[in-house]
């Protein structure tokens, strides 16, 4: 059985994607989370990815696993970016570029996941856009403080071997991109 998300009582949604409260220092329209105790969705997807990611199947029980699934995509294109990097440095300039850059929205022909997303209605969809952009700002830095070896400055290669894993046999990315 593959882990879900334990954010199952959300309140507000951007399309049928939950948007859940993150602890953040990026701008966007996810709700703050002050604490800094309690595990938000990318803390979430962090903990849970090296055992979903052998999933070529996902049953989504609520709008919250759709973020989760998302964001275990995402953390397969970092892994990708990092093993490529030689230093923290590197890394974080990749994993940053990555962050930023522009990515297909649900309803989008480039989204890999239109059949699990519906695609947001005319006045949600600049708020999405922000919301998985500030997702994937705030994953990468904290793929960064998991993935780099302090001690070789080097990515971990407990967490580059599930570079070649494909979570539900999907990618965020045309492979034609990296």
């Amino acid at each position: 059985m593959a882990y879900h998300s334990q954010f199952a009582n959300s309140k507000f949604r951007l399309g049928n994607m939950a948007l859940l409260p993150i602890r953040t220092r990026f701008k966007g329209p996810a709700p703050t989370e002050t604490s800094t105790e309690n595990e938000d969705i990318i803390d979430e997807a962090l903990k849970y990815f090296r055992a979903n990611i052998f999933f070529r199947n996902y049953d989504i029980k609520h709008d919250a696993d759709r973020t989760l699934i998302y964001l275990t995509l995402y953390i397969t294109e970092c892994l990708r970016r990092l093993q490529k990097c030689q230093s923290r440095n590197q890394a974080q300039k990749e994993l940053s570029s990555l962050a930023i850059s522009t990515f297909p929205m649900p309803g989008d022909p480039e989204f890999p996941l239109n059949g699990m997303f519906v695609k947001p209605s005319h006045d949600e969809v600049e708020r999405m856009k922000e919301y998985l952009q500030q997702l994937r700002q705030e994953c990468s830095e904290r793929m960064l403080d998991r993935v780099i070896d302090p001690a070789t400055d080097k990515p971990s290669k407990w967490w580059l071997c599930f570079v070649r894993r494909r979570f539900m046999d999907k990618s965020l990315l045309n492979i034609g991109q990296l």
